[in-house]
């Protein structure tokens, strides 16, 4: 494990979103023996890879979270060589960057590297499939690291919820104080992520990573795994549980969990396709890091507390 009177250098990028937000609590709580590097878009541009790799030569970092990526599905369809850049191009040039420095990487990947095809849960080992520009170039970003450095952490995951940034339970808070029903689709099945969960318990897999290397005989666990939290829920039941939950803590919504109506994916047709099965299989992470993950339904209700804590 890191010494403790020793600065740990970081670099976290996407720093100011939703996945990035909870590291930078993270990293304040841990106190100052943590010393995070976060630049803004104006200070580094993230899809300029030389500039990426001469950052990260120059500053010498021991651990990069790459919580940065293009996350507008059905914008990438429009934009692919900027989606190519943030999500094929970025995680490549800095796996190949943390291997001259010795530095390890943290990044997050997504259900959508899947055609979402089948009933079951995706194994890490499963064929990926992407569907859409996005998937696609997410995918190629996976490779990239894989090919090019060995102390890396990927970190598949699925609908990604948080009180920062945008997501789709503010989304339907949003929509159901404006309207009087929903539509929502229920053909398409997974699990909504905490992004507290996301960089809580990709800082626990590092730290056992680091310990499995001084470990006798070494042990890394470095590698590919899904994370996400327990169970199976589809858009209109999760957009329902949101309504009822909010309901309960005092929310004003014009639309209650009833008037959710469900809809299939063919009846709100979108630029980039969907996976119709996002689930993902995460014993192997539990196994490998000895944790047991939460429902989603404790995610949707913290989540919520937080919400309306900071409205207070």
């Amino acid at each position: 494990m890191a010494e403790r009177h020793r600065a740990l250098n970081i670099l976290l990028l996407g720093g100011s979103g939703q996945v990035g937000t909870e590291w930078q609590r993270l990293f304040q709580h841990e106190g100052a023996w943590i010393h995070v590097q976060s630049p803004t878009r104006q200070e580094l541009d993230l899809a300029d890879s030389t500039a990426v790799r001469d950052w990260v030569l120059h500053q010498r970092p021991q651990l990069i979270v790459n919580a940065a990526a293009y996350t507008a599905v059905d914008k990438a369809e429009s934009e692919p060589d900027l989606a190519q850049a943030l999500n094929a191009a970025l995680p490549t040039v800095l796996a190949q960057s943390a291997t001259a420095v010795g530095a390890s990487l943290i990044h997050y990947s997504t259900d959508y590297v899947f055609a979402g095809t089948g009933d079951q849960p995706h194994r890490e080992d499963d064929p990926v499939q992407p569907i859409s520009v996005y998937g696609r170039t997410k995918a190629q970003g996976e490779a990239g690291i894989r090919q090019y450095l060995t102390r890396h952490l990927i970190l598949r995951t699925s609908w990604v919820m948080g009180a920062h940034g945008g997501n789709f339970l503010k989304t339907m808070l949003r929509l159901a104080a404006e309207r009087d029903s929903l539509r929502v689709v229920a053909d398409q099945v997974g699990v909504p992520t905490p992004a507290r969960l996301l960089a809580q318990m990709a800082w626990h897999a590092w730290r056992t990573c680091l310990d499995g290397e001084t470990a006798a005989p070494p042990s890394p666990a470095w590698g590919l795994y899904h994370l996400a939290p327990r169970g199976i829920t589809n858009w209109c039941d999760y957009a329902r549980l949101v309504l009822s939950e909010a309901s309960a803590r005092g929310w004003t919504l014009q639309a209650s969990a009833l008037q959710v109506a469900p809809i299939s994916t063919t009846d709100y047709p979108t630029p980039a396709q969907r996976p119709l099965n996002s689930r993902l299989d995460v014993s192997q992470f539990e196994q490998t890091f000895g944790v047991i993950l939460p429902d989603w339904q404790a995610g949707v209700r913290s989540t919520l507390d937080e919400l309306r804590s900071l409205a207070a």
